[in-house]
């Protein structure tokens, strides 16, 4: 019985980001996926105004109620003097019908995903950028689950842009505990470098592991993480973006 009780109080800890989420008005329920917001938010550098080579990582918030656990994150790419984005992520509905999971098109990199405003989570530009953006549309190739799409625990979006952040560590991609599907890892790995780079992630399955980089420490127990950054000294904990304590 005490075991039981401690697994509900466990539980209900790591729930409680998500379930503020819900009463706070952060995820909304009453939205039409048809007609909610998909525009730009005004993150993205204009091309015309930034001929520089550019690579961005964005996420925003699942739609529904999803969103009070989880976010949707995509990788944009604009090569130098490219005229337009060219965005890549990963899409569920695509495999339920024997499609390829990821999608790469010409889109707004900052677009609202279905009412949710997106952020910033990685931005990498000129000599830099470009010179990652061949290893990463390798990488995009040879994405082990094109054919497979799992909400929980992943193969997902999430899971497609670790993979991708993994391997290109100039990145320096610090995924939020919200981006559930990260720590599922490919293959029969088990113990491979963290997202952001200068750092190790020991994770089985995506439902249980932990990570220690300079930047903090992560424990993950059936996808949900909390964890501390050290710099910002900020909380990780499930269902919230980054929390500085100060």
């Amino acid at each position: 019985m005490k075991l039981l009780l401690l697994a509900g109080l466990l539980i209900l800890v790591l729930c409680i980001g998500p379930l503020l989420n819900l009463f706070n008005g952060e995820v909304r329920m009453d939205q039409d996926w048809r007609s909610a917001n998909r525009d730009s938010s005004g993150l993205a550098p204009d091309p015309s105004d930034h001929p520089e080579a550019i690579v961005q990582v964005y996420g925003a918030r699942a739609f529904g109620w999803r969103g009070a656990f989880a976010v949707h994150t995509w990788v944009a790419i604009k090569p130098e003097h490219a005229s337009d984005y060219t965005v890549h992520e990963v899409i569920g509905w695509y495999a339920r019908h024997g499609g390829d999971t990821i999608v790469s098109h010409a889109s707004a990199p900052d677009r609202h995903w279905y009412g949710q405003r997106a952020r910033v989570l990685a931005d990498l530009r000129g000599a830099a950028a470009a010179a990652v953006i061949p290893k990463i549309q390798a990488l995009i190739e040879t994405y082990p689950y094109n054919d497979r799409y799992v909400m929980w625990p992943g193969p997902n979006s999430n899971t497609f842009t670790a993979y991708i952040g993994r391997r290109v560590p100039e990145l320096r991609l610090d995924l939020p505990t919200t981006a559930i599907g990260k720590d599922y890892l490919a293959g029969d790995d088990w113990l491979v470098p963290t997202t952001a780079g200068h750092g190790r992630q020991f994770s089985l399955f995506g439902l249980f592991g932990f990570s220690l980089a300079n930047h903090g420490v992560e424990f993950n127990l059936l996808s949900l993480n909390f964890g501390l950054n050290f710099n910002p000294f900020a909380l990780r904990i499930p269902g919230k973006w980054i929390t500085p304590l100060w």
